[in-house]
């Protein structure tokens, strides 16, 4: 279906749209026009899950829009709580006190930020999954792990919105809104743990797709060449629930923030954080299951266990935190089985560490394992005596460490000097190594962590990288090369990125206000 753009003030130019999430620190994202006065908006802005939008649909979806000051003009004022003309007219703004006016642009901008994520979600729909092109070019299935249940995410963002829109026009003044929050993360928000757990079916399909699929590829570039992507590629889109579910708790966390006042509106917005992360938990589990899942089946049929002891690789309490080929500096022991080649190649698990030598792309043989809580790793400097050849081979391996198996498949303590090709590459070998040491160490004072704020997203494209959104703030525990090992606040994942995604937090009082911040939310929340 094509793309058809209604103008609603004709004599001014377009409003480029951005469907990037919004909200928390940076605040809800403006749709600013190129010349000040028109929003121009697709059909498909919010479509219904089994019918299109009509002209009168689209045009009652932009008066709201200027009705809550979504379709914004440059400097009218029209862009928070206090500028849309019923909240001026109505007088309200003189008898409020200054944390009640914050209070209420907390609540405001959850209103905003859903319109804007709800009209993304409908570009989505109707420019990408309901195109005859693009399903042309993929099967049923594909389709299906393309798109997920996305109409089902509609639908219950569509519900969500109705509920505060309709609690907005009741009260000039809102009372409150945390118990729709908790309702509809309770009852309603299920779609998005189903879109989240079938995260890595959408994105090795759309990996596929693109990489051999000649009209797939062409079809999506004529799609996102289209006014309404605003130029943005389609997987901009397809993560918009993702980065939505993890945005609503930092949302209803500064309406705790503005409600501590109150206690009767501070408890309920404690129950809606607390219902939203439980949520955003589900929807994190059940990815990561998936995945993991997913992982160790495929592992299971790559690895040959012929030349050691077997055990059952399969299980609900294991997955992949790390893998990799690295140098082997000597051929002692079990490794004079690795013949000349002086590689091997490691599958870090959280419990079980498999060296193996690589027999081609997805096929590896085991040589050796050993329980991660029976393994050292030590790093080890270019000309440190112990090295084979010490000073005359340093060139060679400018990046050596050492692993110690205290207790290996045949019950002996073996010990395998390795060589990464970078310092980063052995630094994280050796973060990841240490997982169990870390795991049985008493927590670390955060407050002393350095912080950054994520300035780009980023994708993690190993296991032991993190994926990080637009304004993400992280811990860093560790800095190595150019990249950063570090705990993102919001949730507590931990993962290595690259530090040009990132600037630092330099002021002491936004510093100590993230700890203070994360501090409160791990505890009201159980997160």
């Amino acid at each position: 279906m094509a793309i058809t753009a209604v103008d609603v003030c004709t004599l001014h130019g377009p409003t480029q749209e951005v469907p990037r999430e919004e909200g928390g620190a940076k605040g809800p994202r403006q749709l600013r026009p190129d010349i000040a006065g028109c929003a121009q908006v697709t059909t498909g802005a919010l479509p219904s899950p089994t019918s299109r939008a009509g002209l009168s649909a689209v045009l009652a979806l932009v008066q709201r829009g200027w009705r809550w000051g979504l379709w914004s003009h440059p400097g009218c004022g029209c862009d928070s709580w206090a500028g849309p003309s019923q909240v001026v007219e109505s007088g309200v703004l003189d008898q409020l006190s200054t944390e009640e006016r914050k209070r209420q642009e907390a609540i405001f901008e959850i209103l905003t930020s859903e319109f804007s994520y709800l009209h993304s979600l409908g570009t989505l729909v109707a420019a990408f999954l309901r195109s005859p092109v693009l399903r042309a070019t993929m099967t049923q299935t594909e389709h299906h792990h393309l798109f997920s249940n996305i109409l089902d995410v509609l639908a219950a963002s569509q519900r969500f919105f109705k509920a505060l829109e309709q609690r907005h026009q009741a009260q000039v003044c809102v009372e409150d809104i945390s118990d729709i929050l908790e309702e509809h993360a309770e009852r309603h928000f299920h779609p998005y743990v189903v879109y989240c757990s079938n995260e890595v079916y959408q994105q090795r399909t759309l990996q596929r797709l693109t990489g051999s699929n000649t009209a797939f590829r062409e079809a999506l570039r004529d799609i996102e060449k289209q006014p309404a992507c605003g130029g943005l590629p389609m997987i901009s889109f397809l993560i918009l629930p993702m980065q939505r579910v993890t945005r609503l708790p930092l949302l209803t966390d500064t309406l705790c923030l503005k409600s501590q006042g109150h206690p009767e509106r501070y408890k309920a917005a404690s129950q809606a954080l607390k219902a939203i992360s439980k949520l955003v938990k589900q929807c994190n589990e059940g990815a990561h299951t998936m995945e993991r899942t997913e992982q160790m089946y495929t592992l299971h049929t790559q690895l040959d266990f012929s030349k050691v002891k077997s055990f059952p690789l399969i299980s609900a309490s294991r997955w992949l935190l790390k893998r990799g080929e690295l140098f082997l500096m000597e051929e002692a022991g079990i490794f004079r089985k690795i013949a000349s080649r002086p590689t091997c190649y490691l599958f870090l698990f959280n419990d079980v560490l498999l060296i193996t030598k690589k027999k081609s792309e997805d096929s590896y043989v085991v040589q050796d394992y050993a329980q991660l809580d029976h393994i050292q790793v030590r790093k080890l400097e270019p000309l440190e005596p112990s090295l084979p050849g010490a000073g005359t081979r340093s060139s060679s391996v400018p990046h050596p460490f050492q692993v110690t198996l205290l207790r290996n498949s045949e019950g002996r303590q073996e010990q395998v000097l390795l060589s990464s090709d970078s310092a980063s590459d052995r630094a994280r070998w050796i973060t990841a190594l240490a997982y169990k040491e870390r795991q049985w160490q008493g927590p670390t004072n955060k407050g002393e962590l350095p912080q950054v704020e994520v300035t780009k997203a980023y994708f993690a494209k190993q296991a032991d990288e993190v994926s990080l959104q637009q304004a993400d703030v992280v811990l860093v525990m560790e800095e190595e090369d150019g990249w950063l090992h570090g705990e993102r606040l919001r949730d507590g994942e931990t993962g290595w990125f690259p530090e040009d995604v990132a600037r630092r937090i330099t002021s002491p009082v936004a510093v100590e206000g993230n700890v203070r911040r994360m501090e409160r939310l791990r505890i009201e929340t159980d997160v």
